[in-house]
C-alpha cells in the first residue's frame, strides 16, 4: 500500500478517538520493539513528525501514559482501550502511530516487521 504524500484516518475501535495523519513518507520507520510497554501491546508502528499528526475527534476520551524517563507519551483511548500512537522518546520530535488504526490497513500483512531491541539497546540509552 503506497502512501506517501497522502493523508490518512486513524482509529481507535470504537472509534471515539480519531486522527488525521499526513504522510510525506508513507508507512515510514516500520517497526516493532521489545521494550517493557511495546512488547505487551505487540503494534507495529510508522512514523510521523509532530505536525504531521492531528487529533480529529475525541481529544477528550484520549489519555496518556508515561514511565521511567516520562519523555515518551504513549496514547490510548479511555473507551476501547486501544493504543492509538506516542510521543517517540528516542526521536521526541516524532510520533509513532498503531499502523492497525489507520483505515484500509490490514496488520496481517506486516507479520514481517522485525522487532527493535529497545529492551537492551534504546538509542537514549546506550
Amino acid at each position: 500500500m503506497d502512501l506517501v504524500g497522502q493523508r490518512v484516518v486513524a482509529t481507535c475501535h470504537c472509534k471515539a478517538v480519531e486522527l488525521e495523519l499526513y504522510l510525506p513518507a508513507g508507512l515510514a520507520d516500520l517497526r516493532r520493539c521489545n521494550c517493557s510497554i511495546c512488547s505487551r501491546r505487540n503494534a507495529v508502528v510508522a512514523s510521523v513528525a509532530l505536525d504531521d499528526l492531528r487529533i480529529t475527534k475525541g481529544s477528550d476520551v484520549l489519555q496518556s501514559y508515561t514511565f521511567n524517563t516520562h519523555t515518551a507519551k504513549h496514547y490510548f483511548c479511555s473507551v476501547c482501550g486501544i493504543y492509538t500512537h506516542h510521543q517517540r522518546r528516542s526521536v521526541p520530535s516524532e510520533y509513532g502511530f498503531n499502523i492497525a488504526c489507520v483505515e484500509g490497513i490490514h496488520v496481517e500483512n506486516f507479520q514481517h516487521i522485525g522487532y527493535l531491541d529497545g529492551r537492551h539497546n534504546h538509542p537514549k540509552d546506550v
